[in-house]
């Protein structure tokens, strides 16, 4: 098909977004508590954990993003501990849907926005594993999704309509999908206009019946980014890694 990547690129890029979920784990020491994040990227550093913990003895806990993580790390053996469990997490390693130059991110393309969201405030740091498609100058080329209450969804779909100068979707629409918390998903047809992502995170959590906006503002310290020749790591200047 015209316009179809061709498999040798496709498993180039797996290749490459491996590699960075390896290189996310440098960040990783014995006895951190870690935030395990959620996605087909940090899928990989989940793995490298699992396999550290066997070959290296490698010693820590996890608190997992989202029901999908948690099994894979039930399966690697990796020990789990609730979010009220941590108190507080050493290292949070997650993806992005997003992000900018100032390390803002826009998550909650896999659903999983609002445990994702209370992981990486309860942590010291944050490391995100992301391919360069996801690099942008300025948020918002990707839906920005929000967690809503199930009965809730269409009031809060109405009032968005004033924040958001495109579509605002139910996710799967006539099936919608279900979050781990019971919720919904409204994707926000923004387009790449939230220059101020911390005043926009504001005004929609400010909208009664959000429950989470993927917004995540000032939490971000550092990035292991895959490009189709190389693995880069972007460390925030003023970040907490410093």
């Amino acid at each position: 098909m015209r316009g179809t990547p061709s498999a040798t690129i496709v498993d180039e890029v797996e290749a490459l977004k491996r590699e960075a979920g390896i290189a996310a784990c440098s960040f990783v020491r014995s006895g951190m508590i870690l935030g395990l994040g959620t996605g087909s990227t940090v899928r990989y550093t989940v793995l490298e954990i699992g396999r550290r913990m066997v070959e290296e003895g490698l010693q820590v806990k996890g608190v997992p993003t989202s029901e999908a993580t948690r099994h894979l790390a039930e399966d690697l053996g990796i020990p789990l501990l609730t979010l009220e469990q941590a108190d507080e997490i050493d290292l949070t390693i997650d993806g992005a849907d997003e992000f900018d130059p100032d390390f803002q991110l826009i998550k909650g393309g896999g659903g999983a926005l609002t445990q994702e969201k209370r992981v990486a405030a309860a942590s010291r740091a944050m490391v995100v594993v992301a391919d360069d498609r996801k690099q942008v100058p300025v948020l918002g080329g990707f839906d920005l999704p929000l967690e809503v209450g199930t009965s809730d969804w269409k009031r809060v779909r109405d009032e968005l309509d004033s924040i958001c100068p495109g579509m605002v979707r139910l996710r799967g629409g006539q099936i919608p999908y279900v979050t781990d918390n019971g919720g919904y998903i409204l994707d926000c047809e923004f387009g790449p206009t939230i220059s101020d992502p911390g005043k926009l995170e504001e005004l929609i959590l400010s909208v009664d019946g959000v429950v989470e906006v993927g917004l995540f503002v000032g939490m971000c310290d550092a990035v292991v980014m895959a490009t189709l020749s190389e693995v880069l790591t972007i460390v925030k200047e003023d970040g907490r890694l410093n």
